[in-house]
């Protein structure tokens, strides 16, 4: 029998993680005694780490600022400022940047070992020194750090490719708008006679793009104004004015949308209603989507209830929006209000949808201090409640 070698090329030796290679790394040693320094140095150098020392704790913030070391050993009684008093100035000059500490000391009672974890402290080594404990405690910091500050640097990079992941999606959305708006315009044009009468074929057809390029402008201002909320740009304009007026105008608007459906808009409000403050274009824009959404997802010759209630008891006003629609399924109703959360429950007439609508809704009502809820009704369809906290000044 032929003795046959395997030809393929080794596979790739994995490269070590940054987090995990500890050689070359930096230790301050801070002991008023050089032979505790000198026994120190002897375990830690021959591990690769580099080494300086300090004979007090006024040496030691000194060095600390050149040096700039990946950790301090740090003596507990030292003359001048002790261990402790070291620990906690080194904090206050350099915050949460600061290398990890690990106190050196006799004691083993426990209020000594507390009172360095309070002093900013993240271990302790006991004396007599043993080489292997100290060794695996300080290799143990170090690669917590390294981790952490891999950590930080992937964040970081991942923060910058959302940034601009958001504004391509908010370019890309901004120079689509304006020819999709064209094209529905131009199909309005046709459909009102502007150019003259059209076969019934044509009319067909200028109905469907009209429709369509709808749904398409619609869309296209979802995830531009979700770009703009994810890139934290997201700006209120807000002044005092009545929900009652506001709520009123986008359910005349919404009821010729939903008159193609023989859905009925119903408005019902208490008087007086006092003005309350908040950014009427982004206010108008959460009736709209939950107006929209009720007309979407109630079956033909619906009706759709709308309510506007001020909470004396809490200070809000509350705005309700009640379809005749499936409602929520239970399993499904933590993505109600995240982005890009569809549910299984479909538009009655085909109705296009992102996914995004009530995400963005949700961000503009805790922008204004408020909440959103949905609830299913017992007789059937849903329930969405906006509270908006009352701010009058």
């Amino acid at each position: 029998m032929l003795e046959t070698k395997d030809l393929r090329p080794p596979p790739p030796a994995e490269a070590p993680l940054p987090w995990r290679e500890t050689r070359g790394r930096k230790i301050l040693l801070v002991d008023d005694e050089r032979g505790n320094r000198t026994i120190l140095r002897q375990m830690l150098e021959p591990e690769g780490y580099v080494t300086a020392e300090a004979e007090s704790a006024e040496a030691a913030l000194e060095h600390y600022a050149t040096f700039a070391p990946d950790l301090v050993l740090l003596d507990v009684l030292l003359p001048g400022l002790n261990g402790f008093e070291a620990c906690r100035e080194l904090h206050r000059r350099y915050g949460a940047q600061t290398a990890p500490v690990m106190f050196i000391t006799a004691k083993r009672e426990a209020d000594a070992i507390v009172e360095g974890f309070d002093a900013g402290g993240v271990d302790y080594v006991l004396k007599p020194f043993r080489q292997k404990e100290v060794v695996a405690r300080i290799h143990t910091h170090l690669q917590v750090r390294l981790l952490l500050a891999h950590q930080q640097t992937l964040v970081a990079q991942l923060s910058q490719a959302n940034s601009a992941k958001n504004r391509f999606l908010g370019m890309a959305a901004h120079d689509l708008r304006n020819p999709l708006a064209s094209i529905r315009g131009l199909s309005e044009f046709m459909l009102d006679g502007t150019v003259g009468p059209l076969t019934p074929a044509q009319d067909e057809l200028a109905q469907l793009i009209q429709q369509t390029s709808q749904g398409m402008v619609t869309l296209v201002n979802d995830l531009l104004d979700w770009a703009t909320i994810e890139a934290g740009e997201l700006k209120l304009e807000s002044k005092l004015l009545r929900l009652d007026e506001l709520v009123a105008k986008a359910v005349r608007l919404t009821g010729l949308t939903a008159l193609r459906k023989q859905t009925r808009i119903e408005f019902n409000h208490a008087r007086p209603v006092p003005r309350i403050r908040v950014d009427e274009a982004k206010t108008r824009q959460v009736i709209d989507n939950l107006l929209s959404n009720a007309v979407k997802y109630s079956p033909p010759g619906s009706t759709i209830c709308v309510a506007l209630e001020f909470d004396q008891a809490n200070q809000r006003q509350i705005i309700r929006v009640r379809d005749q629609g499936p409602g929520i399924p239970d399993e499904e109703r933590a993505r109600l209000f995240t982005d890009f959360g569809r549910l299984s429950t479909r538009p009655t007439s085909g109705e296009p949808s992102t996914g995004l609508g009530l995400a963005i809704c949700r961000k503009i009502v805790e922008s204004h201090h408020g909440t959103i809820e949905a609830e299913n009704q017992p007789a059937g369809g849903c329930e969405f409640r906006v509270l908006l906290p009352y701010l009058p000044s």
